[in-house]
């Protein structure tokens, strides 16, 4: 959860809340803007806008996944005992919530901008506004894999360092 904090007058502080970090904020705010000059870079290029929209929507959906999937995976492995520690479970559930209600209002929003370019036609009415959400879809999964994957590497790595004798009998294999 981050925080504003604005001085009113001598000792009076006013806070103001707001869901996430700042540096997501940042990020977030880079991502989108990324997009946009992506869109305006192919249509400039292509002069068709429903390609840009399309392309443009994909690759925000992509970053977006991919680092909303690092951390929802991360957030899994750090995710607190419910039965015991129920104010921090319940922070846990409500970052994820957030998480995902962010994910689907930029799928409804790519969607939305993928329709409402000029457009005619099966593929561009009932395909393509789905390509940036599916994209996103399997970009989180990916996201998800890696982290886990890193997890298991340095748990790996950690275990390895803890046992310093556990490699002596696969060594006196190979020096047979």
């Amino acid at each position: 959860m981050g925080k504003f904090e604005r001085q009113i007058s001598e000792g009076v502080t006013k806070y103001y809340w707001y869901p996430g970090e700042k540096v997501d904020w940042i990020r977030g705010v880079l991502t989108v803007l990324g997009g946009g000059l992506l869109f305006v870079l192919i249509y400039v290029v292509t002069k068709n806008s429903l390609l840009a929209a399309v392309v443009s929507g994909t690759a925000v959906q992509a970053v977006v996944g991919a680092y909303l999937g690092r951390r929802d995976a991360a957030g899994l492995s750090e995710f607190h005992d419910p039965a015991t520690e129920r104010r921090e479970a319940v922070v846990d559930g409500t970052r994820a919530a957030w998480r995902g209600t962010l994910q689907g209002l930029l799928c409804a929003g790519s969607a939305m901008l993928v329709l409402n370019m000029p457009h005619a036609g099966f593929l561009a009415d009932w395909v393509l506004p789905f390509v940036p959400s599916i994209v996103g879809a399997l970009a989180h999964s990916g996201g998800m894999l890696w982290e886990r994957l890193a997890q298991e590497v340095s748990s790996s790595d950690a275990m390895a360092a803890a046992e310093p004798g556990a490699e002596a009998p696969t060594k006196e294999l190979e020096a047979a």
